[in-house]
């Protein structure tokens, strides 16, 4: 079930809440759904949601690589987010 594909309206959803208030972030994760939205699964959505309740400077941090994600949030450091985080970092 992890595996599975998100649907399209669960797609839509997940875009719309990804919308941040810093720049830098929306561009990035801009980037993310262009490389990876036709492959995005239920385990990645999952992660993914779970990053976007980070504020914008905690999640740019954990994008560039300025900061580990234990650090900032260590109830996320779980293997989903993890995922996603190194996604996110190959749109950079």
């Amino acid at each position: 079930m992890d595996n599975e594909l998100i649907d399209e309206r669960a797609l839509s959803k997940l875009k719309w809440r990804c919308r941040r208030g810093l720049l830098e972030n929306d561009l990035f994760i801009e980037r993310f759904f262009r490389k990876f939205e036709s492959t995005l699964n239920v385990r990645q959505s999952q992660g993914l949601n779970a990053l976007m309740d980070l504020s914008d400077n905690d999640l740019l941090d954990l994008h560039l690589g300025r900061k580990p994600l234990a650090t900032v949030s260590p109830e996320l450091d779980r293997p989903d987010v993890q995922e996603v985080l190194m996604m996110l970092r190959e749109t950079r």
